[in-house]
Parts: structure tokens; sequence; C-alpha cells
């Protein structure tokens, strides 16, 4: 056992300069991994603030408990069992409330983010679609929120021959999470508004009848990050309580090749009655989000954020920095860039040009569910756009992003909780 450490001396940034909050909660991510794995059982970041106290501690208490996930669950040896029993963030001449405000929004917020990690990490086996609709229930129950969730029963009367197109291939049953968050009172601005976060919820990803290849394919348990952001979302804003309700859905099922499975050159009617002719089995993820907007617009939802794991092309695009953006309202799109500056979260807009909707028309059916080689991230998002109408839609394609590889001084290898605080921000700065 290596003995306890007493300081750890980190420097931010030059003098006279102003340190952003990523710098800040990348600090904090930093200070508390090393501390703790030297053993350290109580850590003290003193940051600068100038002026903004409560923003600052904040960020200190988010990225030193994000630093301290590890996606070590199932080791029995050689796993991390050091523990921090206090984390403590002093700034000089800050008045003690906003200090300690600050504090307890970063741990909401950064318990909130490991919490999507943690969802995000499990094994298929433990992440069922069932699984992970009892883990929202959970939530629902502990921290107030309202929750529905459909069988498949449900969606079949519902006419989501999208999304149960996919779960075809699989013995586990299929479910559509609802979570709602209702504010107890409702700025009159904000009172005709209902916010829909929609996060594709493939709790495994085989390809289907398309089958991937074997390599790597282990990974394909984080298929469901975007269900994941969206109940880590949900958890984390039930605490902090905007002034803006907020629909959080997320359709969960198995992508898997069988006797049952839906096969390439089938149709499939979506929920909204248009037709979809499918090329290929493996891009299940927006089948699945095709019902699941309809389902939102249905109850209510005036705007739309989806979050997926969508497609290989976005990271071939932009890689592992920023996580793809599209849609079709600009204001909504700068809206969530502007908050994930805020918090350190790189995105980056791709185009939707009409014509890029060229490559998904179907000889045999209203549209088809892949574009060929070209542009595979924005056909993706135009498909996905077939089924928004004129409702305000951004789209996040968080399959470069979600995931972390190799390991960072602030941050462990695996998922990342990535758009969890960027939407918790763009969230709050809308209800104000």
């Amino acid at each position: 056992m290596p003995p306890p450490v007493d300081w750890l001396a980190v420097s931010l940034t030059q003098r006279n300069s102003r340190p952003k909050t990523q710098q800040i909660s990348q600090l904090a991510g930093t200070a508390s991994r090393f501390l703790r794995s030297k053993n350290a059982k109580s850590v003290a970041i003193i940051p600068r603030a100038e002026g903004e106290v409560e923003k600052v501690s904040q960020s200190v208490i988010a990225g030193a408990i994000m630093g301290l996930f590890e996606p070590d669950k199932y080791r029995t040896k050689d796993k991390e069992k050091r523990e921090l029993d206090r984390l403590v963030v002093a700034i000089e001449g800050a008045d003690e409330k906003v200090l300690k405000r600050g504090a307890e929004r970063g741990r909401i917020i950064g318990e909130s983010v490991n919490f999507t990690r943690d969802l995000a990490n499990e094994p298929g086996v433990f992440m069922t679609p069932t699984i992970l609709a009892e883990r929202a229930k959970e939530i629902a129950k502990t921290f107030g929120l309202s929750i529905d969730v459909l069988d498949q029963r449900r969606m079949e009367k519902l006419g989501m021959g999208s999304l149960l197109g996919v779960s075809r291939g699989s013995d586990e049953p299929p479910k559509l999470i609802v979570l709602k968050y209702q504010p107890r009172k409702i700025d009159k601005r904000h009172k005709d508004e209902l916010l829909a976060l929609v996060g594709k919820g493939i709790t495994f990803d085989s390809g289907g009848i398309s089958l991937k290849p074997g390599e790597n394919m282990e990974l394909m348990k984080y298929d469901m990050t975007g269900a994941a952001t969206v109940i880590g979302t949900m958890r984390a804003i039930a605490q902090l309580k905007p002034a803006i309700p907020v629909l959080g859905i997320a359709p969960c099922s198995e992508n898997l090749p069988s006797g049952k499975a839906t096969k390439p050159g089938d149709v499939l009617r979506a929920m909204t009655g248009k037709t979809i002719e499918v090329i290929n089995t493996d891009a299940e993820g927006r089948l699945v989000l095709a019902d699941a907007i309809a389902y939102a617009k249905k109850l209510g939802a005036t705007r739309i954020i989806d979050m997926a794991t969508l497609t290989g092309a976005v990271s071939i695009a932009l890689g592992d920095v920023n996580t793809g953006i599209l849609g079709t309202d600009q204001s909504l799109i700068d809206g969530v860039i502007e908050a994930g500056k805020e918090v350190g979260e790189r995105f980056w807009q791709l185009p939707l040009d009409k014509e890029y909707s060229n490559q998904i028309k179907s000889d045999i059916a209203d549209i088809k569910n892949t574009g060929g080689k070209k542009a595979g991230a924005i056909t993706a998002a135009a498909f996905l756009k077939e089924f928004v109408d004129d409702t305000p839609w951004a789209h996040l394609d968080i399959a470069g992003t979600a995931w972390g590889d190799p390991a960072t001084p602030f941050r462990a290898k695996g998922p990342t909780g990535i758009a969890v605080r960027t939407l918790i921000e763009f969230i709050e700065h809308a209800s104000r």
C-alpha cells in the first residue's frame, strides 16, 4: 500500500488568466484520481473563482466525482478498492451559501454522469431492455419523476412496427421507457412548452441478420448509451428542478439474428404509417428512434433532442473529439452547441440539405433505412427527419464520443457520459 499523500499541487493556467469550466473539471478529476491512487482519504481543491464562485464550485465537485468513476465493477482481483472519504472545495472570500450551492449542484451532476456511465458499461446480459426499464423505475421513484413503460402489446396497438421490427430477432421483449419531469410552478413563458429527450436504447447490437464483424463486438453493449444519457439527465434535472417540463423517452431493444428476425428487403410500417424498406438490419438505431420520436410528438413535445450512438460514419468524420449535431431548427442547434461550450463538451454541426434525402428514397416503400456509403451520418439524420415534420429538432450522434479509449489522467477508459452535462446546461438555460 503506498503511503498517504498530504499535498498535490497542479498548475492549471498561466498567471492572470482565467481557467475555463472544463479545465477546472479536468484538474479536479486528475487530482481526485491521483490522490485516491495514493491512498488519500480527504481531498481539498482550492481554485481561483474570480466572481464565479457557484460555477467554479460546481465544476470542481462534478469533475472530481467524475474522475473517481471506474469501470471495474465485475473484477474480483486488482480492483480499485480505495475510496475518498471527503471531498472539499475552498475558495478564498467566497460566500458560504453560494459555495455550498455550487458544490451540491456539482455533486448531483457528477453522480448523474457516473450513473449514465455505469448503465452504459453494463454487459448486455445484465442490461436487457427489461432491466434498463427497472433501473429507470428506481430513478423515478427515488427522485419524483413520473414513469410509463410500454410493453410489446401496447407498442403493437400504437402501430410501432419500426421499433418492433428491430426487436423481432430477440427473445428479450422490447420496452419503451417514458419519464417525465413536471415542475411545481411553470413560468407563463413556458406553459405551452414540452422538451423531449429521446435516446437510442439498443442494449446489445449484433447487427441482426446483417451481422457485424466479431472484432470489438463486445463494445456493442454501449449501443444503449443514448437511452442511458436520457435517464441520467432526467435523474439530474429531477433534483435541480428547472422551470420547464421535460420528457425522457428511451426505445429499448436488442438487435439479434434468428429465424424470427427482420431480414434485408423486408418492409416495416412505422407508427406514423410511413413504410420503410430495410436494406441493412445493422442500421437499426434509426428504426427504434423513428417510433420514439413519433410518440414524443403524440405526447405533445414542442421541441425534440435525440441522442444516439447512431453511425460509424460520424467517428470517421469527427473522431472522438466532437459530437456530430444536425437538425431542423438552428436556434435549438445553437443552444445545444453553446451549452456544450459552457461545460466543455464540443459539438460540430453537419449539414442536412434536402438533397441528402434523395439517398434514402426507396423503389418499393416510402423510404429505406440506409443511404449508401456517402455521408452516412447525414443520411441517418435525414431518415430521422422524416418523422419529425415541423417540430423543432436536433440530433446528436454520439457514436464517436460516448466511449473513451485510452484513459486520460482525469477519466478512466470506457464510457464518457457525453452530453449529460450539456443537456442539463441547455435545460436550465431554457428555463430561465
